[in-house]
């Protein structure tokens, strides 16, 4: 909790081994990781591994070691035999635990080290510090953990530039505003404007973004806007929002929200149409964020001076790596 490099170490020796294998992924309630999601990580990364593996979801309020309940080995093989009825051959853990588990499932014992020695690395640690160990957190977990930083704002205050330009130097990746793009396939296609139509398809397509963005992230990702932008632009715009898209971005919250300030010349294009309604957008996002509790920054000033700012409160946020 979660799966690391060491587990994958542990399952690859198992692979090797065996002809076919049954992985289990245990979960209590309330854990800080649910469940389902990590079953559906090991899948993927098991499928990668080896075709003939199968991931099985153990959940519920089943005892954690032998010391929590008296029924401990009882409750166990009872679920253990309900997953896999016969067998198995060979059980294989990193833990002292196997001995015993083997045993009353009349199978052998491999015990494996899970990469102390070679991977020095526990779940606890990735826990405590998953950027400091970003480099054994295996690509489908990474965007658990990544940091998203969103830049946003009101019309011509170069959002775009800085998400970019702070990608760049932290060695990550930045997400482009889908609504721009959309718009611009619509216009050169259909020579049509956006509608009211359009507030569904945008919002999906930027959260599908943001969320192939966060699986190429290298520890921080920055988005240019996010659904609350997509919310408050569906509002002024159209007067109503999908009340989905409301809880999307409540429940997409970022880690930092970087508030592009209004104190820079505006610049026209095809897509900006209101220069006279910065001040009242501004005035928007400021009192959405605050309402929502997100945590954010103002930056202001000149695009150098938003520069380091920006880079100031990211730094902050993910420390110095």
């Amino acid at each position: 909790m979660p799966p690391h490099a060491g587990h994958l170490q542990l399952i690859r020796a198992a692979v090797e081994q065996v002809d076919a294998l049954t992985l289990l992924v245990s979960s209590l309630p309330h854990e800080p990781i649910p469940g389902a999601m990590r079953a559906a990580w090991m899948r993927e990364l098991v499928g990668a591994l080896s075709p003939m593996a199968r991931v099985v979801h153990v959940h519920g309020d089943n005892p954690a070691q032998p010391a929590d309940d008296p029924r401990f080995w009882e409750i166990w093989l009872g679920i253990l035999r309900q997953v896999m009825p016969v067998g198995p051959d060979l059980v294989f853990t990193g833990e002292a635990y196997g001995d015993e588990l083997a045993r009353r499932l009349g199978a052998r014992h491999v015990r494996i080290d899970r990469g102390t020695a070679t991977i020095p690395i526990s779940a606890t640690m990735i826990r405590g510090d998953p950027l400091a160990h970003w480099d054994l957190i295996p690509g489908p977990v990474r965007p658990w953990f990544v940091k998203r930083v969103v830049v946003i704002g009101s019309e011509s205050t170069g959002k775009t530039m800085l998400a970019r330009d702070l990608a760049a130097h932290f060695g990550t990746v930045w997400v482009p505003e889908f609504a721009r793009a959309y718009l611009d396939a619509k216009l050169a296609h259909r020579n049509q404007t956006l509608d009211a139509s359009d507030i569904e398809p945008i919002a999906r397509g930027q959260a599908a973004a943001e969320d192939a963005g966060a699986r190429a992230a290298n520890r921080v990702l920055f988005l240019d806007t996010n659904l609350l932008s997509t919310e408050l632009y569906a509002r002024h715009y159209y007067r109503a929002c999908p009340d989905w898209i409301g809880r999307a971005a409540t429940e997409r919250r970022a880690d930092l929200y970087l508030l592009t300030d209004i104190d820079v010349p505006w610049i026209a294009d095809t897509q900006r149409d209101h220069p006279h309604m910065r001040a009242h957008m501004h005035a928007l996002f400021i009192d959405s964020l605050e309402r929502r509790g997100f945590p954010y920054v103002t930056i202001s000033g000149t695009f150098g001076d938003r520069f380091q700012l920006a880079v100031k409160a990211t730094r902050e946020l993910v420390g110095s790596r």
